[in-house]
């Protein structure tokens, strides 16, 4: 199945979204070394990704526009009842990552030129960034 760079309204912003990270990268023109947020359809998509630590299983669960720092490292966002489940309930999973140059403000001329596939409602406003939480064995630190 052929993986695709989207750009589309996320439940938190307008980002390229996409099953293979490299295509992200060539979009943004950054740097492969930096790791993207894992957004999942649902608690199982993400169960085939990671253990969430029992102490945080109700607080991964429960939450909204939340995005989750995994103790091995890897971020993860279970999106609900979102405009978006319709293209994550067809792929469960992507990378996501806001649809603008490392460093630069949203272009929209720029982002529908590199994407493959445009899944957008023209004159859709960004909504507040997904709140960052990084999940330790023993506690959890607020990052944004």
């Amino acid at each position: 199945m052929k993986k695709y760079l989207y750009l589309t309204k996320t439940d938190t912003t307008i980002g390229f979204v996409s099953q293979e990270s490299l295509k992200i990268d060539i979009a943004k023109k950054r740097l492969p070394n930096k790791h993207y947020i894992r957004v999942v359809n649902s608690q199982k998509s993400l169960k085939s990704f990671t253990r969430v630590p029992t102490k945080y299983k109700n607080s991964v669960r429960r939450s909204k526009k939340t995005t989750f720092i995994m103790p091995n490292g890897n971020s993860f966002r279970i999106v609900k009842n979102s405009k978006h489940n319709l293209l994550l309930d067809r792929i469960k999973w992507s990378f996501s990552s806001s649809a603008n140059l490392s460093g630069e403000e949203y272009n929209e001329y720029y982002a529908k030129q590199v994407a493959e596939v445009i899944i957008y409602e023209p004159n859709t406003i960004d909504s507040n960034a997904s709140k960052i939480y990084k999940l330790g064995i023993k506690k959890i630190k607020k990052i944004r």
